[in-house]
């Protein structure tokens, strides 16, 4: 199986800048997919990036052009780095991956989640 831990969550002013982590273990070479989601209280658990083994990535309109994902392969590890954060970015991060078990079919794994807190 899958193991996600994320970290780099905390305390920010609107404005700023934050880079969440989420590295990977155990069954690494099955992953497809990798993404971020966030949810706040109350609230569905929305999707926020994504990026496929291919390296193609796809984002939330809600943060297209302050977010990005990337990925390093050789540390297992996927990243998102949060550009001009608003309040309304507050929420629980999530880290998840879509992986191919050996009967062929696809299995989500996520993390415990990370708190990231945009106020004044």
């Amino acid at each position: 199986q899958v193991q996600l831990v994320e970290s780099g969550g905390g305390l920010v002013q609107p404005g700023g800048s934050l880079r969440l982590s989420c590295a990977a273990s155990g069954s690494i070479f099955s992953i497809k997919a990798m993404g971020w989601y966030r949810q706040a209280p109350g609230k569905r658990r929305d999707m926020v990036a994504t990026i496929t083994s291919g390296g193609s990535t796809n984002y939330a309109d809600s943060v297209k052009g302050r977010f990005t994902i990337s990925r390093d392969n050789a540390k297992n590890t996927v990243y998102l780095q949060m550009n001009t954060l608003k309040p309304e970015d507050t929420a629980v991060y999530y880290c998840n991956a879509d992986s191919e078990n050996p009967l062929g079919a696809m299995v989500g794994s996520w993390g415990q989640g990370t708190q990231v807190t945009v106020s004044s």
